[in-house]
């Protein structure tokens, strides 16, 4: 699935919740409360990474860190959308910069495999 295809995946998704909060609470999420719930699920993939490293119990296992780690990918995709940036053109920028950040600090006789 192309990162094109995820983002209209996710954004018929938050499409939905919008029809639902609508329908539930009068209102939808402005784009503020939305970056606050993806700081929660942020918390939520953390523990779930502890669990998974054996720092913590946590119940679910596997599949909610699946879970979590794809419903972070979702709010990245929607706040990306929300904020009208390309994200597959700021991506490929900023890996080109770290690349070359970290290249630049790299003996030469290191090469990537």
């Amino acid at each position: 699935m192309s990162l094109d295809e995820l983002l209209q995946q996710a954004m018929r998704v938050h499409d939905r919740y919008d029809r639902l909060n609508m329908q539930e609470r009068g209102r939808v999420w402005t784009r503020e409360e939305f970056m606050l719930g993806f700081v929660g699920d942020v918390g939520d993939l953390a523990k779930l990474v502890m669990a998974e490293e054996g720092a913590r119990e946590v119940p679910g296992g596997r599949a909610e860190l699946e879970h979590e780690l794809a419903d972070c990918l979702w709010s990245v995709l929607v706040l990306a959308h929300r904020y009208d940036v390309d994200l597959e053109a700021a991506f490929r920028r900023t890996m080109a910069e770290l690349d070359a950040a970290i290249s630049s600090r790299l003996p030469n006789s290191e090469e990537p495999t």
